[in-house]
């Protein structure tokens, strides 16, 4: 059977999934905090830091526009509180093929994001076990620190929400002391220059910005996995803006600890940074070391949320007959198992291939190119939004009041093109390659359709 779709064109028609709503606010919530609050709080301050303190500027930028999104989801969720979320806006809206471009663009940056978040790993096993720039050791660390959690997603999403509330209050009640705590011991001249990249200052907030949304991504998740989600399209607005709030208050408050206790030229260089400000806050290594199984604990716990989020969205679209069948299979603990093998498997390869590198240079390069795949569906959900609200159904999206719709749509659709723009001409390259390679597999898919769902020859008559 089919059903039209709200574009006029017909899709199979699809039996309810057999799954069970598994997370309530505080385990939505939990997940949004935990997808968002993970290597990038840990990692990226020395990432950022050869821009100077400007990138405090781009923290402040992107934390407002991180909860324009937020917002944005949540109305979406309201319209479609189904599992999918970022590709099934732009499919409603435009038709399969945007659904098919969301879904790939934001697969891929899962996937990629996940590798990185592997890497970022490393820089925090290395206080506690010293790898002394052993790469094959390196390599070793970030694969486990990748299929750990795979573990947990193949238990079931009632064990992944249980671990995300673990492992969020774990990373959040101590970063957040020691946030708080190192305001105290910050020396105004560790900050350094305020740009100190050479370029004009709205071209390194851009840069500095592209680099930082990679501590933001997540604040997607609920809209993601809303068919897990109880009462979602109250729950996943709510969580969304929520969780986003308090990982950009632990964001601000951490990054400017670190930029005031670890001088400029050290922090340039550094592989643990939350570690080099503890130790200095301690004024030895027990302090730095202790704050590293954190930071451990917390990308683990990150890539646990991560990993689900990358099989959800693949899964949505193969229901649809827009992604390979068996990324819809679902296994036992009702995650899709084949999404998960997926990711997990490419993200090894992708760790294999990169790790002669070095994580440093590895982790900025992932980075980069997850924040073009990952603001393509951004720029395509918030299109939907503005599409829908051009329409007038306003019934379908309900919204509290057009004009503040309107504009929190439209800054979310320049602000995801801005960050683009951002991302630099290698990132744009490499990502624009990622999203091409899946333009075939979409044709093969939409090829092998059944023979009803394809347009009538001339001349052929009805039997």
């Amino acid at each position: 059977m089919t059903s039209p779709s709200p574009t006029g064109t017909t899709r199979p028609e699809l039996s309810p999934a057999p799954r069970r709503r598994a997370f309530g606010l505080t385990a939505a919530t939990a997940l949004v905090m935990g997808n968002i609050i993970g290597g990038g709080i840990f990692a990226l301050p020395a990432t950022v830091a050869p821009y100077g303190t400007v990138s405090l500027l781009a923290f402040l930028v992107l934390s407002v526009a991180a909860v324009l999104l937020a917002l944005l989801f949540g109305r979406l969720a309201r319209r479609s509180p189904v599992t999918g979320g970022l590709y099934v806006y732009p499919r409603d809206a435009f038709g399969p093929f945007a659904g098919f471009l969301s879904a790939w663009s934001y697969w891929t940056m899962c996937w990629v994001s996940i590798a990185a978040l592997a890497v970022a790993v490393v820089g925090y096993v290395d206080v506690l076990v010293p790898l002394h720039g052993n790469h094959l050791a390196q390599g070793l660390v970030a694969l486990a620190a990748l299929w750990l959690p795979a573990a947990a997603n193949f238990a079931g999403t009632r064990w992944v929400g249980a671990v995300q509330i673990v492992s969020t209050i774990l990373k959040f009640v101590p970063l957040l002391l020691v946030a708080t705590v190192g305001l105290f011991f910050v020396d105004t001249d560790n900050f350094g220059p305020f740009n100190a990249s050479g370029d004009s200052v709205p071209g390194a907030v851009a840069a500095s910005a592209a680099l930082l949304l990679y501590s933001f991504l997540g604040v997607e998740s609920a809209a993601v996995s809303a068919g897990e989600v109880d009462d979602p399209e109250r729950t996943v607005g709510r969580a969304s803006v929520l969780g986003t709030l308090a990982s950009a208050l632990v964001y601000l408050l951490g990054t400017v600890a670190v930029f005031g206790l670890v001088p400029h030229d050290r922090l340039v260089n550094s592989g643990a940074p939350f570690a080099d400000a503890v130790n200095a806050i301690t004024g030895g290594h027990w302090g730095g070391t202790a704050i590293a199984l954190v930071a451990v604990a917390s990308i683990t716990g990150c890539l646990n949320g991560w990993i689900l989020m990358a099989a959800q969205m693949p899964y949505a679209a193969a229901r649809d007959g827009l992604f390979p069948a068996p990324f819809a299979r679902i296994g036992k603990g009702g995650v899709p198992g084949f999404g998960v093998w997926a990711c997990v498997v490419l993200g090894t390869l992708l760790i294999a291939l990169n790790y002669t590198a070095g994580p440093d240079t590895t982790f900025r390069v992932l980075v980069l190119i997850t924040t073009f795949t990952g603001c393509v569906p951004y720029l395509l959900s918030a299109a939907a939004q503005l599409y829908w609200l051009a329409r007038g159904t306003r019934d379908r999206v309900r919204p509290a009041g057009l004009t503040r719709d309107l504009i929190v749509a439209a800054l979310s659709f320049a602000f995801s093109f801005w960050l683009i723009a951002g991302a630099g001409y290698a990132a744009v390259y490499q990502g624009v390659l990622f999203l091409f390679a899946g333009i075939p597999v979409y044709v093969w898919l939409r090829g092998r359709r059944e023979p009803a769902e394809r347009p009538a020859q001339p001349g052929a008559g009805s039997q």
